[in-house]
């Protein structure tokens, strides 16, 4: 009980310093007073003084540190956006993004002296840099020469942002890190002969490198909760820490040899994956694990809570990093929640197999309020994926390493085992894949997170009591899993439905039924899972035609998810482009039938300009589709706005159609005129929730109000099908 109260000094340190990073210096000085003068009146009571004493430690840094960049002269002359010369040392490796079309970097530097007419000082501020085009050489440790100009930081553990005039060489860092950029590429180089991503995540496995991870892994390892594999986390380093520790026991290293090998290594490790917050933060959590290795769980809990308190001290900053909520939840929940979860579940399977369930349930359990608030979402999967992914995910780390080791050698010899790491790395990428792609993978979370503080509690205490019943444990699992694989949704597809616009987020894709598990697709979204999921809910194996009608990523970025385990036919974009292999052009008066549904291309023209006044070009390029399914009149709009709507008007003044697509998702730039001449009573709108554009607007749906057209919103109401029955053209939703 003693080691759970050190948790609220703790908890009571992290809250302080969250609010006194962004609240200034002066106020830093005061907490940090009144905290000293408590700790002093509350001599008698441990328990208090104790937590002050903590809140006065991490105020006295806030303080200095906001203090120091306060009053730095580089703070002063970013005020002044002055252009200045500045000697600076890379503090982590640059980031590449696109900037006006061509590559450029961001990177955080450490500015060691600053020149800029009256001003000549060396200081020690944080700045952050932007550069145009690749730098390769910007590595951690080197030092360079670059002339900026000098902007204020929105960042108050930073200086200034620096656009990068022009930069010198890169001279060569401190021999550790060198030889820590050799075992990085190394790495790289074991893996250089695999598939695309096995060879993108074997780095970031090994040391958190995932510059080379795809958007689409991203999205399908955050749904499946295994994105802690590809950030430096407590996971890489436990690995690590496993492998030297079990080495370190068979040449006979004893307790006291095995605490200061484990501290050795975390050392290594910190140098081979950058002194980054998330290694800062698994190194924190190595050294719990090496506590708890000492001195049991209770000294683990003891431990975990000084290692808060002093990470805070040495950076402050780390109170508001996502990350670091995570780590420390998920070890918590490691230290706290795993045993008591592992006593029932031994009286009836191996200890294995025990710790295998009990530590990534408990982990997720003591993470989920964190992942509510942070992403609105909750992993339904996660712990599966984490069990099913956990027996390859060592190999691959350790092989990964060893290939990197061994190709600063040679080459061939670091290959091989770059083979075995990527064999591994593609298991896991098969597990998370798969698991982003079941339908119920995750739960948007709409309650207030602070009511998961609650439920989780309950939560861990009912599967404790169950866990110790394996008849009743075993049927509630399979339970569950049936109804992540295949959620039940009842009606669906509904029986009819000629069209669906399927719930993307803020983007559009429109699918239309063209029998017997076939179907025409209309723009793809701009989410791969999103997508797959909608069509297997419709059960749709094959795409006869997909059209893309501007090559903007809200309509074309979904494709890879489309191509997920079904056979595409055609492709025809615009002349704008769009995703895959186009094998055809959409012109104006091309027509195709496919089953049951027919279709013209009405827009847009092929010779004349297109219209662009202050809407967008490529939004006005939007293919406009009137298609025909079953007798029903559908028209497929795109995004085009006003001027384009105009147009199409006068080049097709019969434009009248039972359903319409709202064009443009619902934006306020709509045309009366056009909304007259088509004259829908059914519209739907493809929107995402909470978008920053305010779609669908009110000044839209206003609009169609006064002309009596009813209207379904994805946002509001999922996907929404479109269903002729008996003669009549009926609605129905997910939502």
């Amino acid at each position: 009980m003693h080691d759970l109260r050190m948790a609220a000094p703790a908890l009571l340190s992290w809250a302080a310093t969250a609010t006194l990073v962004v609240s200034g210096a002066r106020v830093a000085v005061v907490v940090a007073v009144a905290a000293v003068l408590l700790a002093g009146l509350a001599a008698g009571r441990p328990s208090l003084a104790v937590a002050a004493i903590g809140v006065a430690a991490v105020a006295v840094s806030c303080a200095w540190r906001l203090n120091a960049i306060e009053h730095s002269p580089v703070t002063r002359l970013a005020a002044e956006r002055r252009l200045a010369t500045l000697e600076v040392e890379v503090r982590r490796d640059a980031k590449a993004f696109q900037q006006h079309g061509q590559e450029s970097i961001v990177v955080e530097l450490l500015v060691r002296r600053v020149v800029s007419r009256d001003v000549d000082v060396r200081t020690r501020d944080r700045a952050t840099a932007l550069v145009a085009g690749p730098a390769d050489d910007l590595v951690v440790g080197r030092r360079l020469t670059v002339v900026g100009r000098l902007a204020p930081s929105d960042a108050t553990d930073e200086a200034a942002v620096i656009d990068v005039v022009r930069r010198g060489p890169t001279d060569q860092a401190s021999w550790w890190w060198e030889v820590s950029e050799t075992v990085r590429e190394g790495v790289r180089t074991s893996v250089k002969r695999t598939g695309d991503e096995p060879r993108a995540l074997v780095p970031a496995l090994v040391d958190g490198d995932d510059s080379r991870v795809s958007d689409e892994v991203e999205e399908d390892f955050r749904r499946a909760g295994l994105t802690h594999l590809m950030a430096v986390s407590g996971t890489n380093l436990t690995i690590v820490l496993a492998v030297v520790l079990v080495v370190g026991r068979a040449t006979g290293v004893r307790r006291r040899g095995l605490w200061v090998l484990g501290a050795v290594s975390i050392v290594g490790f910190v140098i081979l994956a950058r002194p980054d917050p998330s290694v800062v933060r698994a190194a924190a959590m190595g050294a719990v694990g090496v506590a708890a290795l000492g001195f049991g769980e209770r000294g683990g809990v003891r431990a975990l809570a000084w290692a808060v308190i002093a990470l805070l001290f040495v950076d402050p900053w780390l109170s508001r990093s996502a990350g670091f909520v995570l780590s420390v939840c998920a070890t918590a929940g490691i230290l706290i929640l795993a045993p008591v979860m592992v006593r029932p579940l031994l009286r009836w399977m191996p200890r294995w197999c025990a710790l295998a369930i009990a530590v990534p349930l408990a982990a997720q359990l003591a993470c989920t309020p964190a992942i509510a608030a942070i992403s609105g979402q909750v992993s339904l999967v996660a712990v599966v994926a984490n069990l099913l992914a956990a027996p390859a995910v060592a190999p691959a780390t350790v092989a990964g390493l060893l290939g990197g080791l061994f190709a600063v050698l040679s080459a061939p010899i670091g290959q091989v085992f770059g083979f075995f790491a990527a064999a591994m790395a593609t298991w896991i990428l098969e597990v998370g894949h798969r698991a982003a792609s079941l339908e119920a993978a995750s739960l948007t979370w709409h309650a207030p997170w602070q009511l998961l503080i609650v439920i989780v509690p309950v939560a861990a205490w009912a599967i404790v009591r169950i866990s110790a019943r394996p008849v009743l444990f075993g049927g509630i699992a399979l339970g569950l899993l049936i109804s992540i694989w295949r959620p039940p949704h009842p009606g669906w597809p509904p029986q009819g439905w000629l069209m669906v616009a399927c719930d993307v987020g803020q983007g559009d894709a429109t699918v239309l039924n063209a029998g017997d598990g076939t179907a025409v697709m209309v723009d793809a979204g701009p989410d791969p899972v999103a997508i797959d999921r909608c069509l297997d809910r419709l059960d749709v194996r094959r795409i006869r035609l997909m059209v893309f009608t501007h090559g903007h990523a809200d309509h074309i970025d979904g494709w890879r998810g489309v191509m997920r385990g079904r056979q595409v036919d055609q492709i025809a974009v615009g002349p704008t482009g769009g995703a895959g292999a186009a094998s055809h052009v959409a012109v104006p008066g091309e027509t195709f039938t496919v089953g049951a549904i027919s279709a013209e291309v009405l827009w847009p023209p092929q010779s004349e300009p297109l219209p662009v006044t202050d809407g967008s070009s490529a939004n006005n390029a939007s293919v406009v589709l009137a298609v025909r399914i079953h007798g029903v009149r559908i028209l497929l709009t795109g995004d085009i706005e006003p001027e384009a709507q105009a147009r199409l008007m006068l080049q097709h003044p019969e434009l009248s159609a039972e359903v319409m697509k709202m064009p443009h998702h619902g934006s306020a730039r709509q045309s009366e005129a056009f909304l007259d001449a088509v004259s829908a009573g059914i519209v739907t709108v493809s929107a995402g929730a909470d978008n920053d554009y305010g779609h669908p607007a009110a000044k839209a749906l206003a609009m169609l109000r006064e002309r009596g057209a009813e209207w379904w919103r994805t946002d509001t109401d999922g996907d929404i099908a479109v269903v002729l029955r008996d003669g009549r053209l009926l609605v129905a939703t997910t939502q």
